[in-house]
Formats: C-alpha cells, structure tokens, sequence
C-alpha cells in the first residue's frame, strides 16, 4: 500500500485534474440522479460510491449508492467529518486526502461537487483510479499466479535453509565429539553454513514480504535491487569467514601457501568494492 501512496502523491495534480475535468464535462450530477448515478459508474471504473448531503446541515438525503447496489441505513448520518477534509475554496469541486472508507473499507479519496444546495459525494478507489491512470499495473489471474509460484519457491528455500542450519550443528557436533576434536575448521565450517542458511532464509523471507504478502506494484528501480543487495552483502560476509578460515588453516599448516589466502581475500574485496559500486549508482539514479 506504501508504493500506491508513492504513486499517488507523485502524481497527485494530473489525477485531481483528470477527475475535476471530466465531472465538469459530465454536466449536473443532479440529472444522473434517477438512474442512480449509472452514466458515472460507467465513466469511473474507480468510482465505488456516490450519495448525496445537504449542503447547509451535513445531513445524508440520499441512500449510500454502489456499482450493484444501495444502502439506505446511511440516511440522516451527519457527514460534518467528511467536508473538515475538504476545501472548496472558490471551485464547486473539492477532493480529499486518501483515507481508509468506513463503507467499503478500501482506501479511498472522496471528489465532492456543490449543486443546487447540495453536495453530491463521489468515493474512488485509489488502487483501481491508478490502474485505470496506467499509473500501476495489475493483473489479477497472472498476480495469483506469481504470487503462488513464488510463495512455493520461497517456502522450499526456508526449508533448505533449515536444513543448512541443522547441518551446521551435526558438523560441529560431529567434529568435537566423535573426529578429532575441536578445531578451528570444526568452528568456521558451521559458522559458514549457519551464515548461508541464514542468507537463503533472508532470501526467502524477502521474497515472500515484497512479491506475496505486501505485492510490490511500484516503478521505483531501487526496491527491484533490494533482494539482491540483501543477499550479495550475506554471501560476502560467508566468504569472508571462509577467508579468515583459509588464513588460519594456511598458518598453521603451511605458511608458503598464504598467497593463496591473499588471492581469496583480494578477491572477495574486489566483490565488496564492486557491490559499494553498484548500490552508490542504483541509489544515484533513483
């Protein structure tokens, strides 16, 4: 919800324009009444709701009317509350700030028109006004679709992660009481591989909370990297355990070979250099 109210406030004058125009050329709102507002309806794939105050009283008049459906519990409710989120100004047309409905329960902004000593109340959703704007993309049968297909993956990837874990505690168990006993190797081995797990485990949380549960819809390429930096800055850190390890087995065991201890590490400063790089330029350009 965070990236349509990014969208949304970005683009904030064009939507309130496109919506103040075209009721303007969809002439009185009072003509549309009698069959309940169905050349609105047509005009705003967005629009969910429409009733009508008065204008002097903040008094409903008129049932609460949907797409498919009215509600006439709404009638004689004091809407007071809902023009403190207005300002006419000097136009007849006023829109609100985004805010939950208590109708509908989505978010909404509500498009108020003054005719005739009345106020004619116009409720859009903000999630269907940015999709019919071409402002967000969304479609329904392909979300399901990527939205099961990565929660399947994601949920095969903690279990990897957890069996990564247990690895790691049979490892040093394995080696401290049934090899040759605790050792450097018998510590950074786990160490390494509870690093892993816990960038797979990342990995997938991340996937799940971006792509399932709160589905990113926004255009900002910066969001698109952040999985990738999460898991390029874990498998750093595994590499450069595996580094430090190299660098003690070689000087215990054979100090000539630490060259080869110099190559790892330069190498894997090259990979730290390289991700700096690559987050400075991806955060520059957004």
């Amino acid at each position: 919800m965070q990236e349509f109210m990014i969208t949304y406030r970005t683009n904030i004058e064009d939507i309130e324009k496109f919506l103040i125009e075209t009721i303007r050329n969809i002439g009185h709102l009072r003509q549309k009444v009698e069959k309940n507002f169905d050349t609105l309806f047509k005009v705003f794939p967005s629009l969910e709701l429409v009733y009508i105050c008065d204008e002097e009283k903040l008094i409903q008049t008129s049932p609460n009317i949907y797409r498919n459906k009215q509600t006439e519990l709404q009638i004689g409710d004091n809407r007071q509350y809902i023009l403190n989120k207005l300002q006419f100004n000097d136009s007849e047309i006023s829109i609100s700030q985004p805010y939950i409905s208590s109708a509908t329960g989505d978010t909404c902004i509500t498009v108020a028109k003054k005719e005739n000593g009345k106020i004619y109340f116009l409720d859009f959703k903000v999630l269907e006004l940015l999709q019919r704007l071409g402002l967000i993309e969304i479609h329904k049968e392909f979300n399901i679709i990527s939205k099961s297909f990565y929660f399947i993956t994601a949920m095969v990837m903690m279990i990897l992660a957890l069996f990564t874990i247990g690895y790691s505690g049979y490892e040093f168990i394995n080696s401290v009481f049934f090899k040759s006993g605790l050792s450097i190797e018998s510590i950074f081995k786990p160490v390494i591989a509870l690093t892993l797990g816990l960038a797979i485990f990342d990995l997938a949380k991340t996937i799940i909370e971006q792509e399932v549960v709160f589905k990113n819809y926004s255009k900002n390429s910066s969001s698109e990297y952040k999985v990738l930096i999460k898991f390029s800055i874990t498998i750093i850190i595994a590499l450069l355990i595996e580094s430090l390890m190299v660098v003690f087995k070689i000087a215990i065991d054979n100090y000539e070979q630490m060259i080869h201890a110099v190559y790892l590490i330069g190498g894997v400063s090259l990979l730290f250099v390289a991700l700096g790089l690559f987050i400075y330029f991806t955060q520059k350009r957004s």
